[in-house]
């Protein structure tokens, strides 16, 4: 047994995740189309093709997306992916930053600020070797 769509009511479910109101969906459908309109139009259960396509557009969502939704399986789905995500998660989730990464950086500069110094002193003692063996074969 296939189950129906009722595409009005996907239509609705889609302008309320939106955050459109019936008002502003019927003034951008046109002139001829007010909140009592989209009203009826959202309990129709099969809409025609032409005006499914315009409410989609509005909407900015695809026309598949208003035909196939269904929010029983949808809700089967989130349900089964987040039982299986916790029970695979296992105990040690830390979702909780413990360290500041501001504290990291500074911590990352100092290191490298300490780093290029020693390079910097090593430097400068080749450079003293190098002079001390000129000095010695003139």
């Amino acid at each position: 047994m296939e189950k129906t769509i009722h595409q009005g009511r996907n239509i609705k479910r889609f302008r309320e995740m939106l955050g459109i109101k019936q008002e502003k969906l019927a003034l951008e459908l046109g002139d001829d189309w007010n909140q009592r309109k989209i009203s009826l139009l959202e309990q129709k259960e099969v809409i025609e093709s032409e005006l499914l396509e315009q409410v989609a557009k509005v909407l900015k969502v695809p026309v598949e997306a208003i035909k196939s939704f269904d929010e029983e399986a949808a809700i089967h789905n989130i349900q089964n992916n987040y039982d299986s995500a916790v029970v695979n998660a296992g105990p040690t989730i830390n979702y909780k930053c413990t360290f500041n990464p501001l504290d990291k950086w500074a911590e990352e500069i100092t290191e490298n600020r300490k780093l290029y110094e020693r390079l910097l002193q090593a430097e400068k003692e080749k450079m003293e070797l190098l002079q001390q063996l000129l000095d010695k074969h003139k």
